[in-house]
């Protein structure tokens, strides 16, 4: 609205003039439109933090559990129940709060000051005092205050990198633009938050606060996150487990009571039984595996801010990243110089014709010294690096003053200086845009003298523009005595052309082979920029992003529908010309499609989709506090690279909690199934309460947790993100749980029974099951070391933490029978030797289960591998047929991009 209207117009909507507001005015402004300020967030206080860790259906049972042991006054029950509540509640809690940031990120963003005309004065206010309709005054280095429709521009140039992504400073000048312009092309607003580099300008605040461009961006970045993957497949798991668990223990209670145990000795039995097959230790696992995995992550220079988005990185199917400052340095650079000699690349031998064209960028140049770096317009600092480097130009003779100088007027488009050369010579020096700069040119510099005719450089031009690049063209002219005499520069005519100095900005090392190995590992890599299409696909091209066409953009984005949207970046990997809500629409667009979306970026343009995607990830040296603030990792070097690290991880801790889920399930099938066909049968009861606590608090719990602890087995980016769909255990994993649960479960029943047969007593025959189903514990806890790879390739050193845990187990068992007093605490006896291998013999019979099954399983995939299309060795092809091994195909995946 405010960009189309003339002045008139403008000032009359807001109920301003040319001289100001008046002081009682702007006051009442202030009243009425609040501080120009964003609102600030504040973290959830201690209680509703400790509060999440307690709400899982899981731990609600252990408390109920816990509750109905102290009513019957166990004590020793009570207290073990409630150790893992506790344990469980205040890891979570430290970790959460540990992580948790506010957003006054965004704040820090605004300036302290501002210079605004007020009763035709001009005044220093605090920046929270500017209000609608205030006149405020721009100069370069400073931020602007508010959203302002310029005045008046001089020279004015402002970085909008931080909202658009565009690489470039912006030409802004005052006048009248389209209505339906988008951000980026507005140039006649500047915006809260960017950065003047260079003019001066007069503008009238028409938005402050959180009416700002940047307060839109604050209200979609303080939306409530979406629940992770894990987060949602755990809480499923949880509520199949709790029906499944209710269900059992009712069943056990009713018929132990109905086959006559006293109901106070089933009350006792039904609550060991809950203890048993609930996974209590399953918060505490996902617990450990994510601060484990944040702990790996924090060496590979990458900061966990939220537990979840360790694993979440593991099932990320497609990466938006943001191209300025993530992909990319965001520092132009020189990248090649043009002459009609030839072209030139840093590092190359400087000829007499590039020193002339480098010396006339870096000697009409604004770019400054400060403690030792170069700033100031891009552009510039480009050039003098360039030139600097290079040896055309020293410190000293840029440091000098200029005897004459104009700086770069958007009206003319180019800047010119006067100076003296090593020779004496007095120089006049030009440099602007390319079609400028070679109309005011007769003759072209070459290593054999000054030609006429310029017709090659022009077509330089094109191809160095259809590259991507950006160009400035040089030239210079050798001035006459007197010629400064009448005017304060002479006329920039009758020029010879030196060359055309390209710049971009330069992809971060490394990238390129991240990319590529991100597609090996199934997930594709989209580009999101506010530049234009053709320097977006030319930084696409060299950063390795496959794509076809072209790309596609914000103002094509507005036409299409969500479905339209979706086929269209199957299509392309590259989105230019796109504004914060574009990358919002996109993140949102593939999440509904079936994608598992991580976004990277560093710019406060980039925070709205790194909030809603799937897993935020934002540079931690160069990106802003907004970014930062709105992402779930943060990567303390800024490097994309370290992304294909923190993926690794992530599946490594995926398989983790997966592994130690299967561990624990598999166990608690047994305890169940073995208990309700024990009671079912009318035998004595197989476990006395406190022994089934016994497995499951102190065997199963302590290697379970060491489980945690499973290092990377070398195979992670092999294999494409798991479907979807998939929940915490795969469909082979879930067959291999129940066919396992069952075969201990029986095999335990069995031993207890022809204990029973033989003669043996009741307590020789409790003892030799417990003993029996505590080593297929200590068998299965090696099983679900990995999912696919045999236990026999796998090094037991590698986890030693577990190898520790097996063997402390067993330790602790033995040691219990040996001594008579805790003996008959549990219930047990001591055994012989001969009865601790027969138990460990018949125990490893689960070894042969899950390895025939496993050997199964590596055969049907390598023959489904040998089956499928072999002539594409494309990265996205290799994915889709895996996916499919997996039992999702193109029919039945959500379309989107693959």
């Amino acid at each position: 609205m405010w960009a189309e209207l003339d002045e008139a117009a403008l000032l009359e909507a807001l109920g301003t003039g040319p001289e100001g507001l008046t002081e009682q005015d702007a006051g009442h402004r202030l009243h009425v439109h609040g501080p120009n300020e964003l609102p600030s967030v504040h973290p959830d206080p201690w209680w509703k933090v400790l509060g999440r860790q307690l709400a899982g259906p899981l731990i609600f049972i252990l408390l109920i559990a816990g509750a109905v042991t102290i009513v019957q006054r166990e004590w020793v029950d009570a207290t073990a129940i409630f150790v893992v509540i506790v344990l469980n509640a205040t890891l979570g809690f430290w970790q959460t709060r540990k992580a948790e940031r506010d957003l006054r990120g965004l704040r820090s963003l605004s300036t302290t000051v501002a210079q605004v005309v007020r009763g035709d004065t001009t005044r220093t206010v605090p920046s929270r005092e500017v209000v609608p309709g205030d006149i405020v005054l721009l100069v370069a280095g400073e931020r602007v205050p508010a959203d302002l429709r310029l005045l008046r521009a001089n020279a004015l140039r402002v970085d909008e990198s931080l909202l658009t992504g565009e690489s470039f400073p912006v030409d802004k000048q005052a006048g009248i633009v389209e209505a339906d312009a988008v951000l980026g092309e507005r140039t006649n607003m500047v915006y809260s938050g960017t950065l003047v580099t260079a003019g001066r300008g007069r503008a009238v605040a028409v938005a402050t606060g959180a009416d700002t461009e940047l307060g839109a961006i604050s209200d979609l970045v303080q939306a409530p996150p979406a629940l992770t993957p894990l987060q949602q497949k755990t809480r499923r798991l949880e509520r199949q487990i709790v029906v499944a668990l209710l269900a059992a223990i009712f069943f056990v209670f009713v018929a132990g009571v109905v086959g006559g145990y006293a109901p106070g000795e089933m009350v006792r039995t039904a609550v060991a039984l809950a203890v048993a097959s609930v996974p209590e230790s399953l918060p505490i696992v996902l617990t450990v595996a994510l601060s484990v995995g944040v702990s790996q992550m924090a060496r590979r220079r990458a900061i966990v801010r939220h537990l979840p988005a360790v694993e979440t990185l593991g099932s990320t199917t497609v990466i938006l990243s943001d191209k300025t400052g993530t992909l990319t340095q965001n520092r132009l650079t020189v990248t090649e110089i043009w002459t009609v000699d030839g072209a030139w690349r840093p590092g190359e031998h400087v000829t007499p014709t590039v020193r002339r064209t480098l010396r006339a960028g870096a000697l009409t140049n604004e770019a400054a010294v400060r403690e030792g770096v170069l700033v100031g317009d891009s552009v510039d600092v480009a050039m003098a690096s360039a030139a600097l480097d290079a040896g055309a130009v020293t410190a000293d003779e840029r440091a000098a003053r200029a005897e004459a100088y104009t700086p770069y007027e958007p009206e003319l488009r180019l800047s010119q200086s006067v100076r003296h050369d090593p020779d004496g010579r007095r120089m006049l020096f030009v440099k602007g845009a390319p079609d400028v700069i070679l109309t005011l040119c007769t003759t072209a510099a070459t290593l054999d003298g000054d030609v006429v005719g310029i017709e090659m450089a022009e077509h330089a031009h094109r191809d160095l523009a259809d590259r991507g690049l950006r160009v400035i063209a040089t030239a210079e002219r050798e001035l006459d005595d007197g010629e400064l005499s009448s005017m304060p520069l002479p006329s920039a005519a009758r020029l010879t052309f030196l060359g055309f100095e390209a710049m971009i900005d330069p992809p971060r090392p490394g990238v390129e082979e991240a990319i590529a190995s991100c597609a090996r590992a199934g997930m594709t890599v989209k580009m999101l920029t506010g530049d234009h299409p053709a320097t977006a696909q030319a930084i696409a091209g060299q950063l390795g992003v496959p794509h076809a066409g072209h790309p596609l953009t914000g103002g094509e984005m507005a036409a299409l529908d969500e479905a339209a949207l979706v086929a269209r970046l199957a299509q392309t990997n590259v989105v230019a010309r796109a504004t914060p809500q574009d990358k919002l629409r996109i993140v949102q667009a593939l999440t509904a499609s079936g994608e598992t979306v991580a976004v990277t970026g560093d710019g406060v343009n980039d925070a709205p989709a790194l909030k809603a995607a799937a897993i935020g990830v934002a540079m931690g040296r160069s990106g802003t506090d907004v970014a930062r603030d709105a992402a779930d990792l943060i990567l303390t070097d800024d490097d994309f690279v370290t992304i294909v690290h923190a993926v690794e991880q992530g599946r490594v801790t995926f398989a983790a909690i997966r592994n130690a889920t299967f561990f624990l399930l598999s166990t608690g099938i047994a305890a169940v199934l073995a208990l309700t066909v024990n009671l079912l049968l009318d035998q004595p009861l197989l476990f006395l309460p406190v022994q089934i606590l016994w497995i499951n608090l102190v065997t199963d719990s302590i290697q379970d947790i060491a489980l945690a602890f499973e290092p990377a087995h070398g195979d992670e980016l092999a294999h494409p993100p798991r479907p979807r769909r998939e929940g915490v255990l795969s469909r082979a994993l879930w067959v291999r749980t129940f066919l396992t649960g069952v075969w201990m479960g029986m095999i335990v029943l069995v031993v207890f029974e022809g204990a029973l047969r033989s003669g043996a007593d009741l307590e020789y025959a409790r003892s030799l099951a417990l003993v029996t189903f505590v080593f297929f514990n200590v068998f299965q806890v090696g099983n679900a070391r990995s999912e696919k790879m045999s236990l026999f390739r796998l090094n037991p050193l590698r986890n030693r933490l577990l190898l520790v845990s097996v063997v402390v187990s067993v330790a602790l068992l033995w040691a219990v029978m040996a001594w008579p007093a805790a003996a008959g605490v549990l219930g047990v006896v001591p055994l012989a030797p001969t009865d601790w291998a027969v138990a460990a013999l018949i125990a490893s019979s689960v070894l042969v289960v899950v390895e025939t099954g496993k050997l199964v399983h590596r055969r049907i995939e390598r023959r489904a591998a040998q089956r499928a299309p072999g002539s594409s060795s494309h990265p996205a092809d290799t994915a889709r047929t895996q996916r499919e091994s997996h039992g999702e195909s193109d029919r039945t995946r959500p379309a989107g991009p693959r």
